[in-house]
């Protein structure tokens, strides 16, 4: 059955719009209209589940109501209220956003998905996904969920990351849009995909719109390309505390402007502490590579440059720092 022809399309989001009103997750973003909590919701959940995300969700808009509020908030307290969701440039983004959504745009924003996509950090997706659930314009969106039933639907043989594929999946999603009501259809799509349409065992025997699927074997839908080899990293640290205070430092790479422990010195450390095993190992996974904490006790260290602080331990839960090195810090304090 061809679900592009408009008669099938439109018994297609019939069916589908039945079985969202009975199924339909309640989630926090889906009670507004407001573009800015509608951002925020996006912005966080790229790469990061619903269920982590909806508690950050609620204390962010606790603490940022407003793109006014987020743009005057210092830098070290907008990235301690994200931590724990990683990525944190999407943090950083969304105060740049904040910002010039009050210095350009008079604190207004743009109803327009251009416009949208010249702001930092948003994209094709994050722009639709706003016009849609916002301003409910008329215009697709495709993540995760919705790219998998979209292959699955059309049978789509192509590698959806792939410059075709991609193509080929975003003109699906709009072959299948409606003209009014768009938000509900979106969001009937991702839902589709999260709880029936699923990754693994999808459950084509309760699938709503099941009649309307091409695929032969959905369980092998959709298609990726090889992805590359995960590069397996080792990154030692120090934890150096004297007089109830701990030394740390300010990152300049991986978490801009974050609170790290410092790195180990080899040097020295070699010299006097050569077969002092670590204190603390973990692993923690990134997009391309694996990271391997390793921290080592140092005791005579001092302050060696700008980007190092000694803070009181009373304060480090006030202080923005990656959550591998907190758990670090935590586990090793609390040990000691």
């Amino acid at each position: 059955m061809n679900v592009s022809s408009v008669l099938n399309a439109q018994a297609f989001r019939r069916s589908l719009q039945r079985w969202y009103r009975r199924h339909k997750r309640d989630l926090p973003w889906r009670q507004t209209h407001d573009p800015y909590a509608i951002l925020v919701s996006e912005l966080m959940l790229q790469q990061t589940q619903v269920a982590t995300v909806i508690p950050y969700y609620n204390k962010w808009l606790r603490r940022f109501p407003d793109f006014a509020t987020l743009a005057q908030a210092r830098e070290s307290d907008v990235l301690h209220a994200w931590q724990g969701l990683g990525y944190y440039n999407r943090a950083r983004n969304l105060q740049a956003t904040a910002k010039l959504v009050q210095d350009r745009h008079g604190g207004i924003f743009s109803r327009d998905v251009a416009t949208m996509q010249m702001l930092p950090g948003v994209g094709r997706y994050t722009a639709n996904a706003v016009a849609s659930f916002a301003f409910d314009q008329p215009v697709p969106i495709v993540e995760a969920n919705i790219a998998r039933v979209m292959a699955r639907l059309f049978n789509e043989r192509r590698p959806i990351d792939s410059t075709r594929g991609q193509k080929n999946i975003w003109q699906h999603a709009a072959d299948i849009l409606p003209s009014r009501h768009s938000a509900g259809h979106n969001s009937a799509l991702m839902d589709l995909g999260a709880l029936v349409c699923t990754s693994r065992k999808p459950k084509c025997g309760i699938c709503p719109v099941n009649k309307f699927c091409r695929a032969t074997n959905p369980e092998c839908l959709p298609v990726k390309r090889k992805r590359p080899k995960i590069r397996r990293l080792i990154e030692m640290h120090s934890l150096v505390v004297r007089r109830s205070r701990i030394l740390l430092q300010q990152s300049s790479k991986r978490w801009h402007g974050m609170w790290i422990l410092p790195p180990l010195k080899l040097d020295s450390f070699k010299r006097s502490s050569l077969r002092s095993p670590a204190i603390h190992t973990a692993t923690f996974p990134f997009t391309h590579h694996h990271v391997t904490l390793k921290v080592f006790a140092e005791s005579a260290r001092k302050a060696s440059n700008r980007s190092e602080r000694w803070f009181p331990i009373r304060e480090v839960d006030s202080i923005p720092i990656p959550s591998p090195h907190r758990r670090a810090i935590e586990q090793l304090l609390t040990n000691a």
